[in-house]
């Protein structure tokens, strides 16, 4: 891979502040501030072309999952129409290595790449049917996903989904994981 490729274009650079980059859409309900965002404001966090290009793959996932998701267990059991639906909310999207170290991340995480999302879940069923969702897509589409890991930690849980670009091997991996 060439250097290029790993670092960001000045356009992307002179945009570190997250809420600028919320503006920019990966996808109708995924900003590129979403998948960026971090708690550690003073680490600079600005993926390369490459990575914003894998978030965006990582996207139509999180658009499907995320209809599918309201469609079996939100709109179909509310007796108005009014209802809205529920977003599908990230914990972590991209980081850059700086980032990475500060979290503790593996130092081959799918995150430094933008292939990765850690989504919020509320209970471990939440957490199991996102899995479903996310297994069915993959089954019905022949598509095939990096990682479908539920994570907890203390009483946290969330689950980690990757996807490589299909140049890369794409392992299926499931599993659970206590932190």
């Amino acid at each position: 891979m060439k250097l290029s490729e790993h670092l960001a274009t000045p356009s992307e650079a002179a945009l570190s502040h997250s809420n600028k980059l919320d503006g920019l859409r990966l996808s109708p309900h995924f900003s590129l501030g979403e998948l960026t965002k971090s708690k550690y404001a003073e680490v600079e966090n600005i993926p390369s072309r490459v990575a914003i290009e894998n978030l965006t793959r990582v996207c139509t996932w999180l658009e499907e999952l995320r209809f599918r998701y309201n469609l079996r267990y939100v709109l179909a059991h509310v007796s108005h129409v009014s209802q809205e639906e529920e977003p599908i909310i990230i914990n972590s999207g991209y980081r850059s290595p700086e980032l990475n170290r500060k979290v503790g991340g593996a130092a081959n995480s799918n995150h430094l790449t933008g292939c990765a999302v850690d989504i919020r879940c509320y209970g471990i069923e939440q957490a199991l049917r996102y899995a479903v969702i996310l297994m069915d897509i993959s089954d019905e589409s022949k598509e095939v996903f990096d990682e479908l890991l539920i994570e907890k930690h203390g009483s946290t849980i969330w689950l980690h989904f990757a996807v490589r670009p299909p140049t890369q091997v794409n392992r299926r991996k499931i599993g659970f994981l206590k932190a």
